[in-house]
Parts: C-alpha cells; structure tokens; sequence
C-alpha cells in the first residue's frame, strides 16, 4: 500500500471540547489543581470525518469520546490533571486529514491521537504518529493492513478488521441466500481489502461473485445496480458506507429490486439504517457493537446516559470513540503517565474493565498486533419494533473477534520497537 501524500491544508473551524467540571468564566477548582501547580490539561487529539459522507458516523464517534472525557473529569480527570478532547474535521480528505494531525501533534501537544474512519485517512495519520512517536489508537477504521503488515508499536485499533467481519458472515449469508453474489464496493483501502475477504471466503464456499468498485463517494448507483439485475444474483452485497450506502440501499428499492434480490453485507451501520426508508430495513448483517443486551452490566446505565446526553441510542460508533478515550486513560493511569511506549506496552494484551467493554465474553488488545477482540454480533435488519426507531436489528449469534481474527503472523505483523 503506497503512502497517501498530504495535500493543502484547508484550516476549518476546531472545537476544544472541555469536560463537565469546566464552569464556564470560573476559575477551575478540585480535583483539578491546575492553576495552583502550573499544570497543563491532558490533551487527546481527534481527527474525524464532521463533514463530508461519513459525517454521521464521524459525529458518533464524537459523543462517545466526548461522553467518556465528561466521566473522566467528573471523576478527577487523568493522573489528577483535566482533560480537554481537541476535535478536527477531516473533511473526508486526506491531506487535510494529515495536516490536521499534524497541527494537533506540534502546536496542540495532544498526548494521544484518535484517527479519522476513513481507513486512507487513518493510514496517512498513523505515519506521522509513528515519526512522531505519539499513541495513535484508530477508533473505526478497518482496513487490515494497519494491524496487519503495516502495524506500528504505537498503534491501537478498537473496530474489527475487514477480514474478521467478512469472516463473521460469510457463511450466514450464504445459507440464507445462496452463493450468487452482486457486490458494490468503495475504491479505496477499505473497500478493497473488504471485497477481497469476501471473495476469498464465499469462494471458498463453492460461490459466485460479480464485484464492482465505484467511488467511495457516489451517490447515483443508476448503471451499477442495472448491472446488478442483469447478473441475477441471489445477494445483493452492499460494501459502501454513510450516505452513499443509504442512497445505494434507497435507489435498489426504486428498481423494485427487492423482490427479488436479497440484502446483507458486512456493516450497516446504525446511523445509516435509521435514515433508509423501512422497506430497505433488511437483509443480513454485523453490528461491531449492539445496544440491546439485556442483562448485561452497565449496558442499561451506558445507554440511558448517551441518550439523555445526546438524544441517541449509541451505536458501535458511538462505542468506538467512548473506548478509545477510556483505552487512553487505562493505559495513562496503567503506566503511571504520558509516555507514549510505557503506555503501549500497557495497553498490550490488556483486558477491557466491563464498564468500558459493554458486552459479554473477553474484551481485550491483542499484544502482538494490538487489534482489540471484541464481540461481533450477526444479525437480521429489520424496520422498527414496538415504535423504537432504534429498534432496527436483531441479534442472532455472538461472535467473539478472535475467533474469526487470522493470527497477528498470518496478517503480517512483525512489530518493532524504539531502541
């Protein structure tokens, strides 16, 4: 995978978002010691998509970074210091996504960056974090290289890869639907390692499959989708993401093309489910993160709390930005300060607390590739029940990541470490 090269920088608008215990005009009091001490707030950088098709999910992942900062400070903050989250827009490009990074590194001091779901972008991001020697932990992007041959001593990802998730439902998708696949995939890094985890595994199944690859942008699926009922396939595989995945799943219905074609895919995110019509409320898919899990401690509590805060239920997004700042402060308080190796080696095979993990079974980072394990849960999509709009999917099996992960050799892993 080449390096992206970072383009003009396009300074947009930032937001220091400060947690709960800032009373707006005062001085700041206990616990924080700031003003006594000479003490400067601890800093986590973020980079996200606030803009542009993925915008929706860049905002979840937001509230739930914003949500665990709040938590942090109303409890005494980081090492006893405040914490400030500094938030960027990539503008779902990647040059501004670098140079954002790179603002937020040298002029901000971040102590941590959290990188943008844009895998492209996340990638360019993790080069610089790598010179630069600052914890880079990506809350959702997926594509497998950057735990995989790409992976870096100082990067974390919370989010599955594109292999585990296309591992995870694969074969569900096939029992359901039958082995003759029509598969629309954005071209770029996620899509493409996506696309090929699909194809390796419903071949391996004895399938068929017909892939295109369009812009990750594309909002008219016109010819594509034309090109899809003359196949005649039995599944229609949906790769896209945001807006585009929503107006692909809307244009399907405008063709009549549910009648008979079926839906599923890897992802379909929360955020885009709610704002597809009802009808397209279907198919076959993971959620990477699931807020309906009865009897499970502190999901209940987590909820209420993103809904009062936000007017939302949380989604996985929402579930990434929370751990990853909460991943953060473990590895801080772990390693007893801000060093970004001694907070690594932290982080390394650590087991996530079950306030942060919210899901049954072993949450935690793989040491050798730091990719986080966690539950993948498969599912049927369908429209709102008992007049919950957020009341879309149900969850069939848990599958738990390492059981659907390749092991850190066999993705090309071979971590190396500052002298």
């Amino acid at each position: 995978m080449t390096e992206p090269t970072p383009g003009t920088f396009r300074p947009g608008r930032r937001r220091v978002l400060q947690g709960a215990a800032v009373v707006a005009g005062a001085q700041l009091a206990a616990p924080f010691l700031i003003s006594a001490r000479g003490e400067v707030p601890v800093k986590i950088g973020m980079v996200d998509e606030m803009t542009g098709p993925a915008s929706m999910l860049g905002t979840s992942e937001h509230q739930g970074a914003l949500m665990a900062v709040e938590e942090i400070n109303a409890k005494g903050g980081i090492l006893g210091r405040k914490v400030e989250l500094l938030l960027e827009d990539s503008a779902s490009d990647t040059g501004v996504g670098v140079q954002k990074a790179i603002k937020l590194i040298d002029r901000d001091k971040v102590n941590v960056l959290l990188s943008d779901p844009n895998s492209g972008i996340a990638y360019a991001q993790t080069q610089v974090t790598y010179q630069k020697g600052v914890l880079n932990i990506l809350p959702g992007a997926h594509t497998d290289p950057m735990t995989g041959k790409a992976c870096k001593w100082n990067v974390f990802r919370i989010c599955g890869t594109t292999s585990m998730d296309a591992n995870s439902i694969t074969s569900t998708l096939v029992r359901k639907f039958g082995k003759r696949w029509f598969m629309i995939t954005p071209d770029y890094a996620y899509g493409h390692t996506l696309q090929a985890a699909f194809i390796r595994d419903v071949k391996q199944l004895g399938g068929t499959v017909e892939a295109v690859l369009v812009p990750q942008t594309m909002l008219d699926f016109t010819a594509t989708l034309i090109k899809a009922k003359l196949f005649k396939p039995t599944v229609l595989i949906n790769n896209m993401y945001g807006q585009p995945q929503v107006d692909c799943m809307k244009q399907f219905l405008q063709f009549g093309m549910e009648k008979s074609i079926a839906l599923g895919g890897a992802i379909f995110e929360l955020e885009d489910v709610v704002a597809t019509p009802a009808a397209a409320q279907t198919g076959w898919w993971n959620m990477e993160w699931w807020w309906n899990q009865p009897g499970v401690p502190h999901v209940a509590e987590f909820n209420a709390a993103i809904h009062k805060r936000f007017g939302v239920m949380p989604s996985a997004r929402v579930w990434f930005g929370y751990v990853a700042v909460h991943s953060f402060r473990l590895a801080a308080e772990h390693s007893k300060g801000l060093d970004a190796l001694k907070m690594a080696r932290a982080l390394e095979g650590m087991e996530l607390p079950p306030e942060v993990a919210l899901q049954r079974g072993k949450t935690f980072y793989r040491a050798a590739d730091h990719q986080l394990m966690a539950t993948i849960f498969v599912g049927e999509m369908h429209p709102p029940k008992h007049g919950n709009k957020w009341d879309v999917f149900t969850v069939r099996k848990e599958v738990p990541g390492e059981s659907v992960a390749a092991t850190a050799a066999e993705d090309g892993c071979h971590m190396t470490y500052p002298s």
